[in-house]
């Protein structure tokens, strides 16, 4: 066994010492030839002493791993019979290992020994343990001229290496100011050639075909563009641009500004409209804000909106050109959205009167004064109205009273039904407006008309019972009227009747409500498949295809599936959408109430942190007292019912904007119009 398998050895195992240390003084004492690494070899190569000087006292000096100092120690030790002298030393810092290219801790060593045999096993000791030896000249006066010469070299050494560094940054410094500018020009050719690649040669192979969509209006712009690139690449054969058919659906393209851009985009996250559908950010610009405002109520926390909101709007050319986090992106892209929802939130908060959760009387006295003078009985039997209504809003005397609960669930609560009934209808008739640009009239006479009639025979009437309730000031249940009107419809009303000629209307509107539901499911499936034999009457074979484009058609494309009907799939999704429109009539109308029941979320917490935290801090005649309540009081202002609150309620307003209100009449199945532009390279390279 050789030297190399016992270093192997050494290297890989510690747990055994005295075994290694007895193989390896066995091999240093074998009679076996070694051959000297070339590493070692060149660290070796110094004159060899004379032969008077062989037994003189020499020595061997280098470095070694600290881990591995007392084994070679040790080994040394063995290896000589206690003939030599050894002395360590640890490095002052860590050194890069040649090897393994990691900071070790080192230790110097020194070996003094006598005679050539021991220089020889212990060069083999030291290669064993991968110690790196270093020559050393035995006089003083060659040891200082190594020392002065080491010290030059390393001078030079630092001298070269500041000046490539210097070097280097003066040409990273050049190259930096023109990098951005050279990324920018290696995006937009590879931008180019990626769409070149989508052309194709034509027969002569001499040009390029491509086919793109683009709008009419741009039509004129476009030609201007291909004559001017035309002239300017100085080319034999001008640009040709003309129209064509295409089997496949346009794609959909809104223009949009800085203000309606944050709505549209509200819009396409359910879904892109089809081609030439209605396009519900037309009125989402309006009624999302305003629904946000209905939960979100409070003029008080509407300022603070409209302050943030005019903030993001005034800096918006800085913020614009800066990167900005993506919760800070979100919300300076959305800050003509927090504009109008502020706005639409102070409106409601005056209707409301609550300018956090304290009511004031800003258009005028209260309606309402107490029995007495000392105003005792006014959480108790209650107020005594004395003259005409409070002018704009909610009485303020309603605050605190012990009907100010009931009084605000009720008016809440009916009002969101109201704002519910008129959102949907909205959406159906925005269906009818779908269905007369594209010529459905079957889609206008057997889906419009008995959606219309089935909603508001249900709950257009409960939205008349609610404004002739408020208008009458009549005391009729109208749980009951509703429950009754199926259960019982022949019954008399009694005491909650509330106009003459309800009942009968009740009776009509039931059975209209009754015969909507067969009118949507059952004649347009059967039309559709009568105008489908008509058309093709007598027709038992296909058409072949005769043009090459005909063979590469698609199985799911429009033109295969021209001529095909399966009249059992049109009944069920026909069967689907109606139970669908019935039952979701029910619950969306539901639905709505959740603008009740947020609002009153926010109110009754306004009204919690007022009342537990700062009136109460307010209550001690303590200064700090005082200003930790006023801390508390502002930081839950500010992060529960600014940030969770207006959060909350923009996901609910968003709810109902996309499955209460999109879902009768929004396909929302078309695809985005993107047109190649460098700048579109830029800002997703952002």
């Amino acid at each position: 066994m050789g030297i190399f398998q016992a270093c192997n050895f050494l290297v890989s195992s510690h747990g055994h010492a005295l075994s290694e240390e007895r193989e390896l003084v066995e091999n240093v004492y074998s009679n076996e030839d070694f051959v000297e690494t070339p590493f070692l070899f060149e660290q070796e190569t110094m004159p060899g002493p004379s032969k008077s000087n062989q037994s003189g006292l020499r020595f061997i000096s280098g470095i070694i791993c600290k881990s591995k100092v007392l084994r070679f120690e040790r080994m040394l030790f063995r290896a000589t019979r206690g003939n030599m002298l050894f002395n360590q030393a640890p490095a002052d810092e860590q050194i890069m290992d040649p090897i393994s290219t990691e900071m070790v801790e080192k230790t110097v060593f020194v070996v003094f020994f006598s005679g050539e045999q021991a220089r020889t096993k212990i060069l083999k000791i030291c290669e064993a343990f991968g110690a790196n030896c270093y020559p050393v000249p035995e006089d003083i006066s060659k040891q200082r001229q190594i020392t002065r010469e080491v010290s030059s070299r390393l001078a030079d050494l630092e001298a070269t290496l500041d000046a490539g560094i210097r070097h280097r940054n003066k040409a990273l410094s050049s190259v930096g100011g023109h990098l951005a500018k050279w990324m920018d020009m290696v995006r937009r050719e590879k931008a180019v050639y990626d769409t070149l690649n989508m052309l194709n040669f034509d027969v002569t192979k001499k040009c390029l075909v491509g086919e793109g969509w683009c709008p009419i209006f741009a039509k004129a712009q476009i030609q201007d563009a291909l004559q001017r690139a035309t002239f300017d690449s100085n080319s034999q054969v001008g640009a040709i641009l003309h129209s064509m058919d295409a089997l496949e659906s346009p794609p959909t393209y809104f223009r949009t500004n800085s203000f309606t851009n944050p709505y549209q985009e509200i819009v396409d996250a359910y879904g892109v409209a089809r081609y030439q559908e209605a396009n519900p950010a037309v009125y989402t610009t309006i009624i999302f804000p305003f629904l946000f405002a209905v939960m979100f109520g409070d003029w008080g926390h509407g300022i603070c909106l409209l302050l943030g909101a005019l903030v993001l709007i005034a800096h918006e050319r800085k913020l614009s050109n800066q990167r900005l986090g993506s919760f800070m992106e979100m919300l300076f892209g959305g800050r003509y959205v927090l504009l109008l929802m502020s706005l639409f939130s102070m409106y409601c908060g005056l209707i409301y009167n609550e300018f956090f959760s304290v009511p004031f009387h800003i258009f005028g006295a209260s309606a309402y004064k107490c029995r007495d003078s000392s105003c005792r009985d006014a959480h108790t039997t209650g107020l005594v109205k004395y003259r005409e209504p409070y002018p704009f809003g909610v009485d303020p005397s309603w605050r605190g009273s012990r009907s100010e609960l009931p009084f605000l669930n009720s008016l809440k609560m009916k009002m969101s039904i109201l704002f519910g009934v008129v959102h949907m209808n909205l959406g159906i008739l925005l269906s009818y407006f779908n269905a007369h640009f594209f010529g459905s009239s079957l889609d206008i006479r057997y889906q419009f008309v008995p959606q219309m009639i089935f909603l508001n025979s249900l709950f257009g009437y409960l939205s008349l019972l609610i404004v002739v309730k408020w208008c009458t000031g009549s005391q009729a249940d109208l749980y009951h009227i509703m429950i009754y009107m199926f259960l019982s419809p022949f019954d008399n009303l009694g005491e909650n009747e509330l106009f003459w000629g309800q009942r009968p209307l009740q009776i009509l509107l039931l059975l209209l409500a009754l015969i909507a539901v067969p009118w949507m499911l059952f004649p347009k499936p059967f039309i559709l498949k009568k105008l489908h034999n008509e058309r093709f009457q007598g027709r038992n074979y296909g058409v072949l295809n005769t043009f090459e484009a005909d063979l590469e058609v698609e199985p799911d494309s429009a033109r295969q599936h021209h001529e095909e009907f399966n009249f059992n799939e049109v009944f069920v999704h026909q069967m689907i959408h109606s139970i669908e429109f019935v039952l979701g009539s029910v619950s969306n109308t539901a639905s709505y109430l959740r603008l009740w029941a947020l609002s009153l979320a926010h109110s009754e917490l306004s009204t919690v942190f007022y009342e537990k935290v700062l009136l109460l801090a307010w209550g001690y005649d303590n200064l700090i007292i005082r200003l930790v309540g006023l801390v508390v009081f502002a930081f839950a202002t500010a992060f529960i019912l600014l940030m969770m609150e207006t959060l909350s309620a923009f996901l609910h307003a968003l709810r109902l904007h996309w499955v209460e209100f999109q879902n009768k009449f929004y396909h929302g199945d078309g695809y985005k119009f993107r047109p190649f532009s460098f700048a579109t390279l830029t800002e997703d390279e952002n």
